[in-house]
């Protein structure tokens, strides 16, 4: 097995499995701007274990999957592992959709979803409900390595209706995933409030006591590189990996801060909504992208104006040509 985990430079620095975001444009467009040795590992928006082994259901699912190979390039180039992450509540599933991911030959590893707090999927035991299971999550676990020469990982949260840290996270060390990302939040806390680093740092002081390899990652709240760097010195974790943090700040993985400019935030959008179409074309929602027009529509005057129009836009036509149009009025007015 290459467990790629252990060779990576520490620390590592990875950006979140998020639904309906990090699908191959969106990695491919947080790549573009990041530092070649600032982004270590990214991971895969959260895929289904009943939907991988369903026959019928599999083409749609497996689209979580996809991978360009513009990104991939950039994945070689930068040396970032690409992680599929999939969620669900039977070990067997775990143990299809491990060997048919290992056998697509696209990914570094594999992640096992224990900390996503929405109601429809925690109801059948999965995701954040396993931490109500730990013999359940355990046997997850074991049959997703026994399938794959890939890294088995888990991302998971501090407790469920409340915070359980030692006792959940020395049942998941139990099971040795090569490595263990700690949401400092409970599934009941959502993204609610602080994330509670202490917490974070009461899972690294187990990992250590207990002697185990597995390399661990802190979650929540990370808004910037120097951020991170702060947290990992504070805390001890090996690393962080970073989520909504992203929304505010796509050029956070780069060792120094720059200065981001309209012209930097067109371009980036330009390239964001380019991607997006000519990935998915008529087969994806549109309206998707428009989660991400804040991102770039931000941070210079009259920035509010323009998010407005561009969130009025039907398709990718309007979208364009509202581009060309911003640009010539920055171009023309001083920022």
């Amino acid at each position: 097995m290459d467990n790629f985990w252990q060779s990576l430079n520490k620390p590592i620095i990875a950006l979140a499995p998020m639904e309906d975001v990090t699908d191959t444009v969106f990695r491919e467009v947080v790549l573009s701007v990041s530092d070649p040795d600032a982004l270590h590992v990214v991971f895969t928006e959260f895929t289904s274990t009943d939907g991988l082994c369903h026959e019928k259901g599999r083409p749609k699912v497996i689209e979580r999957l996809l991978v360009n190979a513009s990104e991939m390039q950039l994945l070689k180039s930068h040396n970032t592992k690409l992680v599929a992450q999939i969620w669900g509540s039977d070990p067997e599933k775990f143990r299809q959709s491990a060997k048919l991911i290992s056998d697509m030959q696209l990914f570094d590893g594999i992640d096992i979803n224990m900390g996503c707090p929405v109601k429809k999927v925690v109801k059948n035991r999965s995701c954040a409900n396993l931490i109500n299971f730990p013999d359940q999550a355990k046997e997850i676990i074991y049959a997703a390595a026994e399938s794959t020469d890939l890294p088995v990982s888990v991302k998971t949260r501090i407790g469920f209706s409340r915070i359980t840290t030692e006792e959940w996270i020395g049942h998941v060390l139990e099971a040795k995933p090569k490595t263990l990302t700690v949401h400092g939040r409970t599934r009941k806390m959502m993204s609610n409030g602080l994330a509670l680093w202490d917490e974070i740092g009461k899972a690294v002081q187990m990992r250590n006591a207990s002697g185990s390899s597995t390399v661990i990652l802190g979650n929540g709240d990370v808004t910037s590189y120097s951020d991170a760097m702060n947290r990992i010195d504070q805390y001890g974790v090996d690393g962080v990996m970073v989520g909504t943090g992203v929304f505010k700040n796509p050029w956070m993985f780069n060792k120094q801060a720059m200065e981001i400019t309209p012209q930097h935030r067109i371009s980036l959008m330009n390239k964001h909504i380019s991607l997006y179409r000519n990935t998915w074309g008529a087969d994806k929602d549109y309206n998707i992208l428009k989660r991400f027009f804040k991102i770039y529509l931000s941070g210079f005057e009259g920035a509010a104006h323009w998010r407005d129009a561009f969130m009025r836009a039907h398709g990718y036509e309007e979208a364009s040509e509202l581009l060309l149009q911003m640009e010539e009025k920055l171009q023309r007015v001083p920022v």
